[in-house]
Protein backbone atom coordinates (compact mmCIF):
# COMPACT_ATOMS: atom_id res chain seq x y z
CA UNK A 1 0.00 0.00 0.00
CA UNK A 2 0.79 3.83 -0.57
CA UNK A 3 2.42 5.08 2.59
CA UNK A 4 4.91 7.42 1.56
CA UNK A 5 3.88 9.80 4.24
CA UNK A 6 4.15 8.41 7.43
CA UNK A 7 7.45 6.30 5.92
CA UNK A 8 8.84 9.83 6.53
CA UNK A 9 8.02 9.54 9.90
CA UNK A 10 8.31 5.78 10.85
CA UNK A 11 11.29 4.34 8.97
CA UNK A 12 14.60 4.46 9.68
CA UNK A 13 17.80 4.42 12.44
CA UNK A 14 17.02 7.90 12.69
CA UNK A 15 13.46 7.46 13.41
CA UNK A 16 14.13 5.43 16.19
CA UNK A 17 12.79 8.35 18.64
CA UNK A 18 10.11 8.52 16.76
CA UNK A 19 9.01 5.07 17.75
CA UNK A 20 9.54 5.27 20.90
CA UNK A 21 6.88 8.01 20.87
CA UNK A 22 4.60 5.46 19.25
CA UNK A 23 5.48 2.64 21.17
CA UNK A 24 4.58 5.56 24.51
CA UNK A 25 0.77 5.49 22.16
CA UNK A 26 0.74 2.06 22.98
CA UNK A 27 0.78 0.88 19.18
CA UNK A 28 2.51 -2.00 18.52
CA UNK A 29 5.35 -2.56 15.91
CA UNK A 30 2.41 -4.16 13.09
CA UNK A 31 0.18 -1.66 14.08
CA UNK A 32 2.56 1.11 13.07
CA UNK A 33 3.77 -0.57 9.86
CA UNK A 34 0.17 -0.20 8.35
CA UNK A 35 -1.12 2.92 6.41
CA UNK A 36 -1.73 6.02 8.60
CA UNK A 37 -5.17 7.43 8.57
CA UNK A 38 -6.08 10.44 10.49
CA UNK A 39 -9.72 10.36 11.75
CA UNK A 40 -10.52 14.29 12.44
CA UNK A 41 -13.07 14.19 14.87
CA UNK A 42 -14.94 17.59 14.96
CA UNK A 43 -16.85 16.76 18.00
CA UNK A 44 -17.88 18.90 20.46
CA UNK A 45 -20.75 19.49 23.16
CA UNK A 46 -22.48 22.52 21.48
CA UNK A 47 -23.55 21.97 18.28
CA UNK A 48 -26.39 19.47 18.06
CA UNK A 49 -24.89 18.36 14.83
CA UNK A 50 -21.60 17.58 16.56
CA UNK A 51 -22.83 16.36 19.94
CA UNK A 52 -22.85 12.65 18.93
CA UNK A 53 -19.86 12.32 16.29
CA UNK A 54 -17.79 10.40 18.49
CA UNK A 55 -20.43 7.56 17.97
CA UNK A 56 -19.39 7.98 14.29
CA UNK A 57 -15.57 8.43 14.55
CA UNK A 58 -15.48 5.16 16.73
CA UNK A 59 -17.70 3.43 13.81
CA UNK A 60 -14.89 4.70 11.38
CA UNK A 61 -11.86 3.72 13.40
CA UNK A 62 -13.35 0.30 13.09
CA UNK A 63 -13.96 0.22 9.30
CA UNK A 64 -9.95 1.57 8.70
CA UNK A 65 -9.05 -1.13 11.46
CA UNK A 66 -10.52 -3.81 10.00
CA UNK A 67 -9.49 -3.16 6.49
CA UNK A 68 -5.75 -2.91 7.70
CA UNK A 69 -5.03 0.81 8.54
CA UNK A 70 -4.27 2.23 12.09
CA UNK A 71 -6.62 5.28 12.55
CA UNK A 72 -4.97 8.00 14.26
CA UNK A 73 -7.63 10.27 15.96
CA UNK A 74 -7.45 14.00 16.67
CA UNK A 75 -9.99 16.94 16.80
CA UNK A 76 -10.54 19.99 15.21
CA UNK A 77 -12.80 23.11 16.32
CA UNK A 78 -16.53 23.83 15.34
CA UNK A 79 -19.05 26.50 15.77
CA UNK A 80 -22.42 26.65 15.52
CA UNK A 81 -23.88 29.20 13.56
CA UNK A 82 -27.36 29.05 15.35
CA UNK A 83 -26.15 29.63 18.57
CA UNK A 84 -23.41 32.30 17.16
CA UNK A 85 -26.47 33.73 15.51
CA UNK A 86 -27.12 37.69 15.59
CA UNK A 87 -24.74 38.86 18.15
CA UNK A 88 -20.56 38.83 18.29
CA UNK A 89 -20.45 35.32 18.20
CA UNK A 90 -21.43 35.39 14.03
CA UNK A 91 -18.43 37.22 13.84
CA UNK A 92 -16.73 34.08 14.35
CA UNK A 93 -18.38 31.41 12.14
CA UNK A 94 -16.82 32.13 8.63
CA UNK A 95 -13.55 33.20 9.50
CA UNK A 96 -13.36 29.09 11.55
CA UNK A 97 -13.74 27.94 8.09
CA UNK A 98 -9.85 28.86 7.50
CA UNK A 99 -9.05 28.03 10.98
CA UNK A 100 -10.58 24.04 10.27
CA UNK A 101 -8.46 23.95 7.27
CA UNK A 102 -5.33 24.96 8.96
CA UNK A 103 -5.80 22.98 11.41
CA UNK A 104 -6.29 19.74 9.33
CA UNK A 105 -3.31 20.84 7.52
CA UNK A 106 -0.57 21.31 10.70
CA UNK A 107 -1.84 17.95 12.12
CA UNK A 108 -1.56 16.15 8.63
CA UNK A 109 1.64 17.32 7.66
CA UNK A 110 3.30 17.64 11.43
CA UNK A 111 2.67 13.52 11.82
CA UNK A 112 2.65 11.95 8.35
CA UNK A 113 -1.11 11.20 7.65
CA UNK A 114 -1.26 8.84 4.59
CA UNK A 115 -4.81 9.43 4.40
CA UNK A 116 -7.84 11.19 6.06
CA UNK A 117 -11.27 10.42 6.86
CA UNK A 118 -13.58 14.28 8.21
CA UNK A 119 -16.17 13.49 10.36
CA UNK A 120 -17.98 16.79 10.70
CA UNK A 121 -21.65 17.95 10.10
CA UNK A 122 -22.19 21.52 10.17
CA UNK A 123 -21.91 24.35 8.19
CA UNK A 124 -18.12 26.15 8.24
CA UNK A 125 -16.56 23.23 9.03
CA UNK A 126 -17.42 21.11 5.68
CA UNK A 127 -16.38 23.28 3.61
CA UNK A 128 -13.10 23.52 5.69
CA UNK A 129 -12.51 19.90 5.39
CA UNK A 130 -13.13 19.93 1.79
CA UNK A 131 -10.41 22.77 0.99
CA UNK A 132 -8.12 20.94 3.69
CA UNK A 133 -8.63 17.70 1.53
CA UNK A 134 -7.84 18.92 -1.40
CA UNK A 135 -5.09 21.27 -0.47
CA UNK A 136 -3.53 18.40 1.19
CA UNK A 137 -4.58 16.60 -1.58
CA UNK A 138 -4.10 12.99 -0.12
CA UNK A 139 -6.85 10.03 -0.16
CA UNK A 140 -9.50 11.59 1.93
CA UNK A 141 -13.30 11.17 2.44
CA UNK A 142 -15.72 13.40 4.57
CA UNK A 143 -18.61 12.21 6.55
CA UNK A 144 -21.25 13.86 8.01
CA UNK A 145 -23.36 13.05 11.51
CA UNK A 146 -26.50 13.50 9.23
CA UNK A 147 -29.75 15.63 9.74
CA UNK A 148 -32.03 15.76 13.15
CA UNK A 149 -35.62 14.40 12.70
CA UNK A 150 -38.07 17.34 12.52
CA UNK A 151 -39.83 18.59 16.00
CA UNK A 152 -43.58 18.55 16.10
CA UNK A 153 -45.43 22.02 17.04
CA UNK A 154 -49.06 21.97 17.64
CA UNK A 155 -49.56 19.07 15.29
CA UNK A 156 -46.99 20.21 12.89
CA UNK A 157 -43.95 19.12 12.03
CA UNK A 158 -41.59 21.83 12.27
CA UNK A 159 -37.64 23.07 12.33
CA UNK A 160 -35.18 26.09 13.57
CA UNK A 161 -36.16 28.19 10.88
CA UNK A 162 -39.86 28.10 12.70
CA UNK A 163 -38.47 29.17 16.12
CA UNK A 164 -36.26 32.07 14.15
CA UNK A 165 -39.95 33.24 12.17
CA UNK A 166 -41.93 32.68 15.90
CA UNK A 167 -39.91 35.58 17.09
CA UNK A 168 -41.13 38.15 14.81
CA UNK A 169 -44.78 36.38 15.70
CA UNK A 170 -43.93 37.04 19.25
CA UNK A 171 -43.38 40.69 18.20
CA UNK A 172 -46.36 41.16 16.29
CA UNK A 173 -48.76 39.79 19.16
CA UNK A 174 -49.69 36.62 17.39
CA UNK A 175 -47.72 33.93 19.62
CA UNK A 176 -47.72 34.08 23.26
CA UNK A 177 -45.15 33.89 25.43
CA UNK A 178 -46.06 29.94 26.71
CA UNK A 179 -46.38 29.18 22.70
CA UNK A 180 -43.15 30.55 22.16
CA UNK A 181 -41.62 28.23 25.50
CA UNK A 182 -43.60 25.60 23.49
CA UNK A 183 -42.25 25.72 20.47
CA UNK A 184 -38.90 26.60 21.41
CA UNK A 185 -38.63 22.76 23.33
CA UNK A 186 -40.12 21.03 20.37
CA UNK A 187 -38.44 22.21 16.83
CA UNK A 188 -34.93 20.44 17.51
CA UNK A 189 -35.68 16.96 18.91
CA UNK A 190 -32.75 15.26 18.34
CA UNK A 191 -29.18 15.58 17.45
CA UNK A 192 -28.13 15.87 14.10
CA UNK A 193 -27.81 19.08 11.58
CA UNK A 194 -30.78 21.39 11.38
CA UNK A 195 -33.75 19.15 10.16
CA UNK A 196 -34.07 21.11 6.55
CA UNK A 197 -32.34 21.96 3.62
CA UNK A 198 -30.02 24.86 5.30
CA UNK A 199 -26.59 25.23 4.90
CA UNK A 200 -25.28 22.10 6.79
CA UNK A 201 -27.41 19.99 4.93
CA UNK A 202 -26.85 21.38 2.01
CA UNK A 203 -22.93 21.24 2.00
CA UNK A 204 -23.53 17.47 2.91
CA UNK A 205 -25.20 16.58 0.09
CA UNK A 206 -23.15 19.08 -2.21
CA UNK A 207 -19.92 16.73 -1.19
CA UNK A 208 -21.77 14.24 -2.12
CA UNK A 209 -22.85 15.23 -5.37
CA UNK A 210 -18.77 16.25 -5.74
CA UNK A 211 -17.68 12.60 -4.83
CA UNK A 212 -15.92 13.54 -1.50
CA UNK A 213 -18.46 11.73 0.61
CA UNK A 214 -19.91 8.72 -0.11
CA UNK A 215 -23.89 8.01 -0.86
CA UNK A 216 -26.23 8.71 1.95
CA UNK A 217 -23.54 11.42 3.39
CA UNK A 218 -26.36 14.04 2.36
CA UNK A 219 -29.59 12.61 3.70
CA UNK A 220 -29.61 9.79 6.66
CA UNK A 221 -30.60 10.97 9.22
CA UNK A 222 -28.23 11.49 12.71
CA UNK A 223 -30.19 8.87 14.71
CA UNK A 224 -30.89 6.21 12.34
CA UNK A 225 -28.53 3.27 13.09
CA UNK A 226 -27.91 3.11 8.88
CA UNK A 227 -25.67 6.04 9.12
CA UNK A 228 -23.35 4.02 11.72
CA UNK A 229 -22.81 1.41 9.14
CA UNK A 230 -22.03 4.41 6.68
CA UNK A 231 -19.21 5.45 8.97
CA UNK A 232 -17.86 2.09 8.49
CA UNK A 233 -17.90 1.91 5.23
CA UNK A 234 -16.09 5.10 4.68
CA UNK A 235 -13.65 3.53 7.13
CA UNK A 236 -13.24 0.92 4.58
CA UNK A 237 -13.02 3.38 2.15
CA UNK A 238 -10.35 5.32 2.56
CA UNK A 239 -8.50 1.73 2.02
CA UNK A 240 -9.48 1.62 -1.20
CA UNK A 241 -8.17 4.80 -2.00
CA UNK A 242 -4.63 4.93 -0.23
CA UNK A 243 -4.37 1.15 -2.39
CA UNK A 244 -5.33 2.64 -5.59
CA UNK A 245 -3.96 6.27 -4.58
CA UNK A 246 -6.96 8.32 -5.78
CA UNK A 247 -6.78 11.86 -4.12
CA UNK A 248 -8.73 14.53 -3.91
CA UNK A 249 -8.39 16.27 -7.04
CA UNK A 250 -9.18 13.11 -8.96
CA UNK A 251 -12.01 13.54 -7.76
CA UNK A 252 -13.16 17.26 -7.69
CA UNK A 253 -12.59 18.21 -11.07
CA UNK A 254 -14.66 20.93 -13.06
CA UNK A 255 -17.48 18.23 -14.57
CA UNK A 256 -17.94 17.10 -10.88
CA UNK A 257 -17.97 20.67 -9.42
CA UNK A 258 -20.72 21.83 -12.20
CA UNK A 259 -22.53 18.23 -10.19
CA UNK A 260 -22.21 19.73 -7.25
CA UNK A 261 -23.89 22.99 -8.57
CA UNK A 262 -26.39 21.04 -10.41
CA UNK A 263 -27.94 19.43 -6.95
CA UNK A 264 -27.25 22.21 -4.65
CA UNK A 265 -29.67 24.33 -7.03
CA UNK A 266 -32.29 21.18 -7.32
CA UNK A 267 -32.36 20.94 -4.33
CA UNK A 268 -33.00 24.88 -3.34
CA UNK A 269 -29.84 24.71 -1.36
CA UNK A 270 -28.48 27.54 1.07
CA UNK A 271 -27.21 31.10 -0.98
CA UNK A 272 -24.18 29.72 1.45
CA UNK A 273 -23.09 27.38 -1.03
CA UNK A 274 -22.24 30.71 -3.04
CA UNK A 275 -18.90 30.84 -1.18
CA UNK A 276 -17.87 27.68 -0.28
CA UNK A 277 -17.90 26.32 -3.83
CA UNK A 278 -15.70 28.69 -5.47
CA UNK A 279 -13.62 28.23 -2.40
CA UNK A 280 -13.27 24.43 -3.15
CA UNK A 281 -13.03 24.88 -6.53
CA UNK A 282 -10.02 26.91 -5.86
CA UNK A 283 -8.18 24.56 -3.35
CA UNK A 284 -9.02 22.19 -6.47
CA UNK A 285 -6.47 24.28 -9.01
CA UNK A 286 -9.22 26.33 -11.08
CA UNK A 287 -11.77 28.93 -10.39
CA UNK A 288 -15.57 29.15 -10.86
CA UNK A 289 -17.53 32.48 -11.17
CA UNK A 290 -20.61 33.31 -9.59
CA UNK A 291 -21.76 33.25 -13.23
CA UNK A 292 -21.44 29.85 -13.53
CA UNK A 293 -23.19 28.97 -10.46
CA UNK A 294 -26.09 31.34 -12.62
CA UNK A 295 -25.62 28.89 -15.49
CA UNK A 296 -26.12 25.69 -13.92
CA UNK A 297 -29.49 27.48 -11.86
CA UNK A 298 -31.11 28.54 -15.25
CA UNK A 299 -31.00 25.47 -17.07
CA UNK A 300 -31.35 23.19 -13.76
CA UNK A 301 -34.83 22.42 -12.20
CA UNK A 302 -35.74 23.32 -8.79
CA UNK A 303 -37.28 19.83 -8.05
CA UNK A 304 -37.16 19.14 -4.16
CA UNK A 305 -39.44 21.45 -2.19
CA UNK A 306 -37.55 21.85 1.01
CA UNK A 307 -37.72 23.61 4.40
CA UNK A 308 -37.40 26.71 5.02
CA UNK A 309 -39.74 27.20 2.17
CA UNK A 310 -41.48 23.83 1.33
CA UNK A 311 -42.96 21.67 3.14
CA UNK A 312 -40.04 18.74 3.27
CA UNK A 313 -37.67 17.58 5.51
CA UNK A 314 -34.30 15.83 5.20
CA UNK A 315 -35.81 12.63 6.76
CA UNK A 316 -38.15 12.94 3.09
CA UNK A 317 -35.29 13.52 1.19
CA UNK A 318 -34.02 10.12 2.78
CA UNK A 319 -36.76 7.99 2.36
CA UNK A 320 -37.24 9.07 -1.35
CA UNK A 321 -34.03 7.61 -2.40
CA UNK A 322 -31.56 10.79 -1.06
CA UNK A 323 -28.88 12.45 -3.98
CA UNK A 324 -28.79 9.03 -5.47
CA UNK A 325 -31.73 9.58 -6.31
CA UNK A 326 -32.05 12.83 -7.58
CA UNK A 327 -28.92 12.30 -8.83
CA UNK A 328 -30.25 9.83 -11.18
CA UNK A 329 -32.99 11.93 -12.17
CA UNK A 330 -30.42 14.62 -13.44
CA UNK A 331 -28.23 12.24 -14.88
CA UNK A 332 -30.91 10.69 -17.42
CA UNK A 333 -31.92 14.69 -18.18
CA UNK A 334 -28.38 15.37 -18.76
CA UNK A 335 -28.08 17.56 -16.21
CA UNK A 336 -25.21 16.06 -14.30
CA UNK A 337 -22.11 14.26 -15.62
CA UNK A 338 -21.40 10.48 -14.97
CA UNK A 339 -17.47 10.49 -15.65
CA UNK A 340 -16.50 11.85 -12.44
CA UNK A 341 -14.64 9.45 -10.21
CA UNK A 342 -15.92 9.11 -6.43
CA UNK A 343 -15.12 7.98 -2.95
CA UNK A 344 -16.66 4.94 -3.80
CA UNK A 345 -13.84 3.97 -6.64
CA UNK A 346 -16.02 4.07 -9.15
CA UNK A 347 -17.69 6.87 -11.00
CA UNK A 348 -21.05 8.87 -11.00
CA UNK A 349 -23.22 6.74 -13.36
CA UNK A 350 -21.73 3.70 -11.63
CA UNK A 351 -22.62 4.65 -8.35
CA UNK A 352 -26.26 5.54 -9.67
CA UNK A 353 -26.65 1.91 -11.36
CA UNK A 354 -30.50 0.50 -10.24
CA UNK A 355 -31.25 4.19 -8.52
CA UNK A 356 -34.38 5.16 -9.01
CA UNK A 357 -36.76 7.69 -7.04
CA UNK A 358 -38.88 5.93 -4.06
CA UNK A 359 -41.37 9.45 -3.63
CA UNK A 360 -42.27 11.68 -6.76
CA UNK A 361 -43.47 13.77 -4.51
CA UNK A 362 -40.33 14.91 -2.59
CA UNK A 363 -37.81 14.41 -5.73
CA UNK A 364 -40.19 15.59 -8.31
CA UNK A 365 -39.48 14.49 -12.03
CA UNK A 366 -38.10 16.89 -14.62
CA UNK A 367 -41.57 17.27 -16.24
CA UNK A 368 -43.14 18.69 -12.91
CA UNK A 369 -40.81 20.84 -11.28
CA UNK A 370 -41.04 22.99 -8.13
CA UNK A 371 -39.65 26.09 -10.50
CA UNK A 372 -38.37 25.54 -13.73
CA UNK A 373 -35.23 27.16 -12.70
CA UNK A 374 -33.01 26.34 -10.06
CA UNK A 375 -33.29 27.80 -7.09
CA UNK A 376 -30.10 30.30 -6.80
CA UNK A 377 -29.95 33.70 -8.71
CA UNK A 378 -26.95 35.34 -8.95
CA UNK A 379 -28.01 39.52 -9.84
CA UNK A 380 -26.40 42.30 -11.21
CA UNK A 381 -26.10 45.72 -11.14
CA UNK A 382 -24.81 49.03 -9.88
CA UNK A 383 -25.48 48.06 -6.26
CA UNK A 384 -23.51 44.65 -7.18
CA UNK A 385 -20.94 45.45 -10.39
CA UNK A 386 -19.20 42.00 -9.23
CA UNK A 387 -22.70 40.64 -8.24
CA UNK A 388 -25.08 39.17 -5.10
CA UNK A 389 -26.79 35.94 -4.44
CA UNK A 390 -30.48 35.34 -3.72
CA UNK A 391 -32.07 32.20 -3.21
CA UNK A 392 -34.66 32.72 -5.77
CA UNK A 393 -36.78 29.59 -4.82
CA UNK A 394 -37.42 31.08 -1.22
CA UNK A 395 -38.77 34.06 -2.34
CA UNK A 396 -42.51 34.67 -3.15
CA UNK A 397 -43.84 35.51 -6.88
CA UNK A 398 -45.12 39.02 -5.74
CA UNK A 399 -41.68 39.80 -4.59
CA UNK A 400 -39.65 38.43 -7.53
CA UNK A 401 -39.85 41.84 -8.93
CA UNK A 402 -39.96 44.84 -6.41
CA UNK A 403 -39.63 48.59 -6.13
CA UNK A 404 -39.33 50.43 -3.19
CA UNK A 405 -37.77 53.37 -1.28
CA UNK A 406 -34.32 52.06 0.76
CA UNK A 407 -33.85 52.14 4.45
CA UNK A 408 -29.81 52.07 4.94
CA UNK A 409 -28.68 50.48 8.36
CA UNK A 410 -25.13 50.47 9.37
CA UNK A 411 -24.71 46.89 10.45
CA UNK A 412 -27.36 43.63 11.78
CA UNK A 413 -28.56 45.31 14.99
CA UNK A 414 -29.60 48.27 13.97
CA UNK A 415 -31.77 47.18 10.94
CA UNK A 416 -33.27 44.71 13.51
CA UNK A 417 -34.07 47.02 15.77
CA UNK A 418 -35.93 48.89 12.92
CA UNK A 419 -37.48 45.70 11.97
CA UNK A 420 -38.40 44.54 15.70
CA UNK A 421 -40.05 48.23 16.99
CA UNK A 422 -42.04 47.89 13.62
CA UNK A 423 -40.11 51.19 11.76
CA UNK A 424 -40.55 48.89 8.35
CA UNK A 425 -43.44 49.59 6.08
CA UNK A 426 -44.37 47.49 3.36
CA UNK A 427 -42.33 47.92 0.09
CA UNK A 428 -39.34 49.02 2.00
CA UNK A 429 -35.93 47.46 0.90
CA UNK A 430 -33.50 47.26 3.62
CA UNK A 431 -29.99 48.24 2.54
CA UNK A 432 -27.45 46.79 5.68
CA UNK A 433 -24.02 47.95 4.84
CA UNK A 434 -20.81 47.01 6.52
CA UNK A 435 -21.21 43.11 7.45
CA UNK A 436 -18.85 41.85 3.62
CA UNK A 437 -16.04 39.45 5.10
CA UNK A 438 -14.06 42.49 5.66
CA UNK A 439 -16.66 45.15 6.62
CA UNK A 440 -17.67 43.21 9.48
CA UNK A 441 -15.71 41.30 9.45
CA UNK A 442 -16.77 37.73 8.93
CA UNK A 443 -19.48 38.31 6.88
CA UNK A 444 -21.98 37.56 9.10
CA UNK A 445 -25.17 35.73 8.82
CA UNK A 446 -28.46 37.37 9.33
CA UNK A 447 -31.12 34.79 10.07
CA UNK A 448 -32.97 37.13 12.71
CA UNK A 449 -33.74 39.73 10.43
CA UNK A 450 -34.81 38.11 7.68
CA UNK A 451 -36.86 35.49 9.87
CA UNK A 452 -38.37 38.21 11.57
CA UNK A 453 -39.53 39.79 8.41
CA UNK A 454 -41.32 36.23 7.53
CA UNK A 455 -42.85 36.09 10.85
CA UNK A 456 -44.11 39.89 10.74
CA UNK A 457 -45.78 38.58 7.52
CA UNK A 458 -43.54 41.13 5.79
CA UNK A 459 -41.72 38.70 3.24
CA UNK A 460 -44.63 39.59 0.76
CA UNK A 461 -43.39 43.35 0.83
CA UNK A 462 -40.16 44.51 1.70
CA UNK A 463 -36.53 42.76 0.29
CA UNK A 464 -33.01 43.04 2.55
CA UNK A 465 -29.98 43.77 0.53
CA UNK A 466 -26.85 43.03 2.39
CA UNK A 467 -22.95 42.84 1.57
CA UNK A 468 -23.30 40.30 4.60
CA UNK A 469 -24.83 36.94 3.90
CA UNK A 470 -27.81 34.59 5.36
CA UNK A 471 -28.34 31.23 7.10
CA UNK A 472 -29.43 28.84 4.60
CA UNK A 473 -32.94 28.50 7.03
CA UNK A 474 -33.81 32.77 5.68
CA UNK A 475 -36.46 32.98 3.04
CA UNK A 476 -37.93 35.78 1.36
CA UNK A 477 -36.32 38.65 -0.79
CA UNK A 478 -32.83 38.62 1.07
CA UNK A 479 -30.26 39.62 -1.34
CA UNK A 480 -26.52 38.78 -0.15
CA UNK A 481 -23.20 38.48 -0.42
CA UNK A 482 -22.98 42.25 -2.55
CA UNK A 483 -20.03 42.57 -3.93
CA UNK A 484 -17.70 44.67 -4.05
CA UNK A 485 -18.69 45.39 -0.06
CA UNK A 486 -19.25 48.63 1.56
CA UNK A 487 -15.33 48.70 3.41
CA UNK A 488 -13.99 47.93 0.12
CA UNK A 489 -15.65 51.04 -1.27
CA UNK A 490 -18.24 49.19 -2.88
CA UNK A 491 -21.24 51.39 -3.96
CA UNK A 492 -23.73 49.54 -1.93
CA UNK A 493 -22.06 51.92 0.48
CA UNK A 494 -23.53 54.39 -1.58
CA UNK A 495 -27.07 54.06 -1.26
CA UNK A 496 -29.04 56.79 1.05
CA UNK A 497 -31.94 56.63 2.61
CA UNK A 498 -34.88 57.01 0.49
CA UNK A 499 -33.31 56.14 -2.30
CA UNK A 500 -35.10 54.02 -4.86
CA UNK A 501 -34.03 50.38 -5.50
CA UNK A 502 -35.48 48.33 -8.05
CA UNK A 503 -34.81 44.40 -8.02
CA UNK A 504 -36.13 42.20 -11.28
CA UNK A 505 -34.72 38.87 -10.16
CA UNK A 506 -35.80 37.07 -13.36
CA UNK A 507 -33.90 39.59 -15.33
CA UNK A 508 -31.22 39.32 -12.67
CA UNK A 509 -30.83 42.86 -11.82
CA UNK A 510 -30.50 44.98 -8.67
CA UNK A 511 -30.23 48.66 -9.34
CA UNK A 512 -30.08 51.87 -7.65
CA UNK A 513 -32.22 54.56 -9.47
CA UNK A 514 -29.90 57.02 -9.20
CA UNK A 515 -27.56 58.57 -12.04
CA UNK A 516 -24.28 57.61 -12.60
CA UNK A 517 -23.24 61.39 -12.22
CA UNK A 518 -24.43 61.14 -8.31
CA UNK A 519 -23.05 57.47 -7.87
CA UNK A 520 -19.91 59.27 -9.24
CA UNK A 521 -20.01 62.52 -6.00
CA UNK A 522 -20.78 60.14 -3.60
CA UNK A 523 -17.95 57.77 -4.38
CA UNK A 524 -15.52 60.60 -4.47
CA UNK A 525 -16.27 62.03 -0.68
CA UNK A 526 -17.05 58.53 0.63
CA UNK A 527 -14.41 57.31 3.10
CA UNK A 528 -14.98 53.87 4.39
CA UNK A 529 -14.33 53.30 7.77
CA UNK A 530 -13.63 49.69 9.51
CA UNK A 531 -14.72 49.21 12.67
CA UNK A 532 -12.21 48.16 15.26
CA UNK A 533 -13.15 44.13 16.48
CA UNK A 534 -10.89 44.66 19.42
CA UNK A 535 -9.89 40.93 18.46
CA UNK A 536 -6.58 40.24 17.08
CA UNK A 537 -7.56 37.40 14.82
CA UNK A 538 -10.43 39.23 13.53
CA UNK A 539 -8.25 41.81 12.45
CA UNK A 540 -5.76 39.46 10.99
CA UNK A 541 -9.01 37.61 9.07
CA UNK A 542 -9.96 41.40 8.23
CA UNK A 543 -6.28 41.52 6.49
CA UNK A 544 -5.99 38.33 4.55
CA UNK A 545 -9.91 37.53 3.56
CA UNK A 546 -10.80 38.62 0.04
CA UNK A 547 -14.05 39.42 -1.57
CA UNK A 548 -17.20 37.76 -0.96
CA UNK A 549 -17.30 36.95 -5.17
CA UNK A 550 -14.19 34.90 -4.93
CA UNK A 551 -15.48 32.86 -2.29
CA UNK A 552 -13.56 34.79 0.69
CA UNK A 553 -11.08 32.88 0.55
CA UNK A 554 -7.86 34.26 1.84
CA UNK A 555 -5.12 36.07 -0.27
CA UNK A 556 -2.59 34.22 -1.79
CA UNK A 557 -4.00 31.36 -1.33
Amino acid sequence: MHTKNSDSVKIGVERAPHRSLLYADGFADWEIERPWVGVVNAANAIIPGHNHLGTLVQAVRDGIYAAGGLPVEFPTIGVCDGIAMNHRGMKYSLPSRELVKDTIETMTYAHGFDALVMVTNCDKIIPGMAMSALSLNIPSIILSGGPMLPGLYKGRRADLSSIFEGVGKRIAGEMTEDDMREMEKSVCPTCGSCAGMFTANTMNCVLEALGLALPGNGAIPAVYSERVRLAKDAGRAIMNLIERNIRPRDIVTPDAINNALAVDVALGGSTNTCLHIPAIAHHAGFEITLSRVDEVSRRTPHLCSMSPAGSCFMVDLHHAGGIPALMSQLLAGGLVSGKPLTATGRTVSENLEGVRVLDAEVIRPLSNPVHAEGGLAILYGNIAPRGCVVKQSAVLPGMMKHEGPARVFDGEEAAFEAISSRKIKPGDVIVIINEGPKGGPGMREMLLPTSTLAGLGLDSSVALITDGRFSGASRGASIGHVSPEAADGGPIGLVKDGDTVRIDIAARSVELAVSDAELASRAAKNKPALKPTGSPFLERYRENVTSGADGAIFKGE
